[in-house]
């Protein structure tokens, strides 16, 4: 996938977020503990995403700026993790939930199917908001999922491609973990009965957990 095949999706309501899932506090989602938030809408699709109930833009709870930093703030982690669907694609809203909640001295990482290359281009071509969002981010994982070369070794990532790029030297300590921590996988039950996974892991072993759970698993 070259630099040039992927354009951004203009610029959305800078008000509201569209969230897709909001998880006060994972340890499956970034180094240490942090809050996680998944937005609904990605203009990328990549195929074999393990997310695409997450590619419409169309659902989610739409949730003010101001009321989304309050969540964030008092779920009390040391970071927010953005994922998605795709962050950069609700970039105006979410630099303003990032630059509260790092003000706040909480990390920001954030996950993107679009390369670095990308969103420097989309920057110079005047794209304020993709600008803001990027300059509130400590570590970026950028890149697209390619399905046909699966990285077991980093964890967070789920393709070879993918890359972690440090943005900021606020929190020296996050990109510490990458070479020696293990993929986490999450598993929650809510008061209905109903068990969500967070976190990655092959569809193989998921597959496995599914049949020994033996009922319906909600994987994000």
């Amino acid at each position: 996938m070259s630099d040039d095949e992927l354009a951004l999706r203009p610029t959305s309501n800078s008000a509201v977020v569209s969230v897709a899932r909001f998880l006060g506090s994972t340890q499956a989602e970034g180094p240490g503990e942090r809050t996680a938030v998944w937005v609904q809408g990605c203009a990328i699709r990549c195929p074999g995403c393990f997310n695409p109930h997450m590619w419409s833009f169309r659902g989610g709870e739409q949730v003010a700026t101001d009321d989304l930093v309050t969540r964030i703030l008092e779920a009390d982690t040391a970071g927010l993790t953005l994922l998605g669907g795709e962050p950069f694609d609700q970039a105006a809203a979410l630099s303003k939930v990032t630059r509260a909640v790092r003000s706040a001295g909480r990390s920001i990482m954030t996950f993107t199917g679009y390369t670095e290359a990308q969103l420097r281009q989309a920057i110079e071509a005047g794209r304020g908001d993709i600008a803001a969002l990027l300059g509130e981010t400590d570590l970026l994982v950028a890149g697209p999922f390619l399905r046909d070369r699966i990285d077991t070794v980093r964890p967070w990532v789920g393709s070879t491609n993918q890359e972690f790029v440090v943005l900021s030297d606020r929190f020296p300590h996050l990109f510490n973990p990458v070479g020696r921590t293990p993929d986490r996988v999450e598993i929650t039950v809510d008061a209905s009965g109903q068990i969500a996974v967070n976190g990655w892991a092959e569809l193989e072993l998921l597959d496995e957990l599914l049949a020994s759970v033996g009922r319906p698993l909600r994987y994000r």
